[in-house]
């Protein structure tokens, strides 16, 4: 592989397959960089639309590279530096050497990154725990190994060493299928499952240009990723005779973690989250079916309807299993209140 790029501007780097250029494009991109990027950073930089291939956008690290193709990669303009800590209150829910457990407020912001360097949990985190964060996980994202949406409330856990980062992200990753890891949140959909009890069992992936927006795909396309909801209905809101209803309350349970699976999912049956503007727009017209209490709380409740209730873990020092459970919050509960008046 000689020479195989040239740099045209100081944000951009152009890269020509030659004859000897086999396998992913990611792995071949990679190697032609050397040492500059990581194999994640090329992924992250493929799953951001920031490299083309003969002038097309490139949307899976998965296509295979052929000689002769033209790549070419945007490189995003310099970050801001190391996230300052900021006092911004926290929900602490648990807290020791190896971890802290936070309920996460609706309209909170994980991690800095375009549009929100300042005010998010990482910054809060900084603040409250000093230099105890681990670094494994990116200045960027210290002590993160699992995410909420900015809009979704709920349990989190961070972690504060490297130990606890490795242990904690390992457990994410297997989603409980072999340890004590167990995810659970509730969420307010229109209408009704066909089923009072389900799964979704539906690949997601990127919807179109949109490097965060998410669709349901076949599972032979290149960037479907397997995703699984566990779903029970607990209540059901303005039921008539024929089973159907306005609304319910749903149980969600994960047994994978895709970007924005429950959303996705819900909406891929039928059944939108009430106030997901991304997802579930196209049903706002159905609050013109309600009373007019209910009508007036949800007009006014301008987030997904999606709550982290639950999370349990495996304490990484310890070995107990850690249980926490976190209240609907205020909002989102005038919302239920409503409905259940109906």
């Amino acid at each position: 592989m000689s020479a195989p790029f040239t740099e045209s501007t100081a944000a951009r780097k152009e890269l020509i397959a030659d004859a000897d250029a086999a396998g992913r494009i990611d792995a071949w991109l990679t190697a032609a960089l050397g040492a500059e990027f990581s194999r994640n950073r090329v992924k992250a930089l493929i799953e951001q639309g920031a490299v083309q291939v003969n002038g097309v956008l490139l949307d899976s690290p998965n296509r295979k590279i052929k000689t002769g193709d033209v790549v070419v990669i945007d490189l995003p303009a310099p970050e801001d530096p190391q996230p300052k800590g900021e006092n911004i209150p926290l929900d602490v829910l648990y807290e020791d050497k190896d971890l802290i457990v936070i309920a996460k407020p609706p309209g909170l912001v994980v991690h800095p990154g375009a549009g929100n360097w300042h005010g998010t949990l990482v910054n809060a985190l900084i603040y409250h725990c000093g230099d105890s964060l681990s670094g494994i996980g990116g200045v960027k994202r210290p002590g993160i190994v699992h995410r909420l949406d900015k809009d979704t409330s709920g349990v989190m856990v961070v972690a504060k060493n490297d130990i606890a980062h490795r242990h904690l992200a390992d457990q994410f990753a297997d989603h409980g299928r072999t340890g004590p890891l167990e995810r659970a949140y509730r969420a307010v959909v229109w209408g009704r499952p066909r089923t009072l009890a389900g799964t979704i069992d539906a690949a997601l992936g990127r919807s179109g240009a949109d490097r965060t927006k998410r669709t349901v795909k076949r599972e032979d396309t290149d960037d479907a990723r397997e995703a699984i909801t566990h779903y029970t209905v607990l209540e059901r809101y303005g039921e008539k005779p024929d089973a159907t209803c306005l609304a319910s309350l749903v149980e969600c349970r994960l047994e994978t973690g895709r970007t924005h699976q429950i959303r996705v999912h819900m909406a891929h049956i039928g059944n939108p989250l009430i106030g997901d503007q991304e997802y579930g727009a196209a049903f706002k017209t159905k609050a013109n079916l309600l009373p007019e209490d209910a009508k007036r709380a949800v007009s006014k409740f301008h987030r997904q309807a999606l709550h982290a209730y639950l999370l349990a873990f495996e304490h990484p020092t310890t070995g107990e299993t850690m249980h926490f459970e976190a209240p609907v919050p205020a909002d989102l509960q005038k919302v239920i209140d409503a409905l259940k008046a109906i």
